[in-house]
């Protein structure tokens, strides 16, 4: 009697000693996870500090030095489904690792480059880089965390994006003020080196695949999509509501290889994209909605400036402290807005977070003009959890469920979705805005004028939004449908 109770006992606490171990190993992966998405965003938002002190540095007008941002910002768009799909062949954690390897050592280039030309292209190595970390780090949370907790881990990324991106801008200034432009690059290496170490602890090793059984990588089909999608965001970026023949030949081009890529697809052995994957209703319209809000949230970045500081007559500290706003509540509510998910449901939290979103685009149209000041940080306080919510509840419903064969490209469809609305929302919304202004040059308009080009923007924004939560209640109708 006593050899099998104490046996039991043995086991039980064996149990739970693995199951404490296993716990404190998926911490420290979600840290070096989350580190990851740290530096990709930092990379995104320190170096638009910068600009006007590396313009100096370099004697180079705005047009050119523009894209020290742009050629970040296209090699991730660009490159990041290949990269995802990449891993799902060639294993994510070696090509993780490679990485953060690359973006730490093209920061280390961007410090020390002579010359602008040489700027840009570390910056682009740093964009492929910064790809790697942003379509892998979201594809590790299917190997490494428990599906039951996938949207707590979902909304400690996104906490640690906000942070990046709330913290670019004052750490960039800080750095550029008390040493130069180039600690803004600079600062990212010992970032690095620690994130590269402790994802080499870390990470869990990929499985070993034997030779018969892998499968191509569709360079054609690679080459095709990053043509297509630079062409695109290139000309959405050069759009500001006029087509000339430099923006006809990109939206010529981009169209053009559109259409090849699917001719592509269709015949390749091994594809880059299965479009057997878009018959899933939920991926279809995660990836719509996701695109559709990012180009409503894009609205914010670039309306709100103006409209405080013109409309508002506020200082450029005090539009900047409002500005702030916005990404500080974000990165407050990443996590629980996961552990919401988790607890409620994706689908449910979906729908939660766009009616919230509604919301409060609708508050941020309606209420500064009765209220002013007051009436546009109340607004932003309930829009910024709502995107939280749908970030975290979105990514969860896509994520949770993907075969591990696919996790890298989705979650590059995933990061792409959200870039190009990104992309779109720069261009679309930002004429919008002029348009509602009635005026080609916004930054001399009267506030009169900008703060109706605010209302109309945001009322366009909530009504798309609106469209956004159409699709989240059909697809959750149709998906209950299926199930039953």
């Amino acid at each position: 009697m006593l050899k099998p109770m104490m046996a039991g006992i043995a086991g039980r606490d064996a149990a739970v000693a693995g199951s404490a171990e296993r716990s404190a190993s998926v911490r420290w992966t979600l840290a070096s996870l989350s580190l990851s998405m740290l530096l990709s965003s930092l990379g995104t938002s320190s170096a638009n500090v910068g600009l006007p002190a590396m313009a100096k540095a370099f004697n180079a007008p705005f047009q050119q030095v523009q894209w020290l941002v742009l050629a970040y910002l296209l090699a991730i768009t660009t490159l990041i489904v290949g990269v995802g799909r990449l891993g799902d062949i060639m294993g994510r954690r070696r090509l993780l690792l490679a990485g953060i390897f690359l973006f730490t050592t093209a920061s280390i280039l961007c410090g020390f480059a002579p010359t602008l030309w040489l700027l840009i292209a570390a910056r682009a190595l740093q964009g492929l880089g910064a790809a790697f970390m942003m379509a892998l780090a979201m594809a590790f949370i299917g190997e490494t965390v428990p599906k039951a907790k996938t949207g707590s881990a979902m909304g400690l990324l996104g906490t640690m994006s906000a942070i990046g991106t709330a913290l670019g801008p004052s750490l960039g200034g800080v750095l550029i003020a008390g040493l130069s432009w180039r600690a803004i690059f600079l600062v990212n290496a010992p970032l690095g080196i620690l994130t590269y170490f402790l994802a080499s602890w870390t990470l869990p090793a990929d499985r070993h695949t034997p030779k018969t059984e892998r499968v191509a990588f569709d360079t054609v089909g690679t080459l095709l999509l990053a043509l297509t999608l630079a062409a695109y965001a290139l000309a959405m970026t050069r759009w500001r509501g006029n087509f000339g023949s430099s923006s006809f030949a990109l939206w010529f081009i981009a169209v053009g290889g559109a259409a090849l890529f699917v001719l592509v697809e269709a015949s390749a052995s091994s594809p880059l994209i299965q479009w057997t994957m878009f018959r899933d209703p939920v991926l279809s319209s995660s990836l719509v909605m996701s695109a559709m809000v990012s180009t409503v949230m894009m609205a914010t970045l670039v309306v709100g400036p103006f409209y405080l500081s013109r409309a508002l007559a506020l200082n450029a500290a005090l539009v900047g402290i409002v500005m702030s706003i916005g990404p500080i509540t974000s990165m407050l509510m990443g996590i629980p807005a996961g552990r919401t998910v988790d607890r409620l449901g994706a689908p449910f939290m979906v729908i939660f977070g766009l009616s919230e979103m509604v919301v409060g685009l609708t508050a941020l149209a309606a209420l500064p003009p009765l209220f002013g000041l007051a009436g546009y940080i109340a607004a932003t306080a309930v829009l910024s959890p709502g995107y939280q919510f749908f970030q975290a509840a979105n990514n969860t419903a896509v994520m949770r469920n993907v075969p591990p064969e696919q996790r890298g490209v989705i979650s590059g469809l995933l990061s792409l979705s959200r870039n190009l609305g990104l992309i779109t929302g720069a261009s679309v919304m930002g004429a919008l805005f002029a348009l509602g202004s009635a005026t080609t040059d916004i930054a001399s308009a009267r506030p009169e004028a900008v703060a109706t080009g605010m209302q109309i923007t945001f009322a366009v924004a909530a009504i798309l939004t609106l469209v956004a939560l159409a699709i989240a209640l059909i697809t959750r109708r149709s998906s209950s449908g299926d199930a039953s």
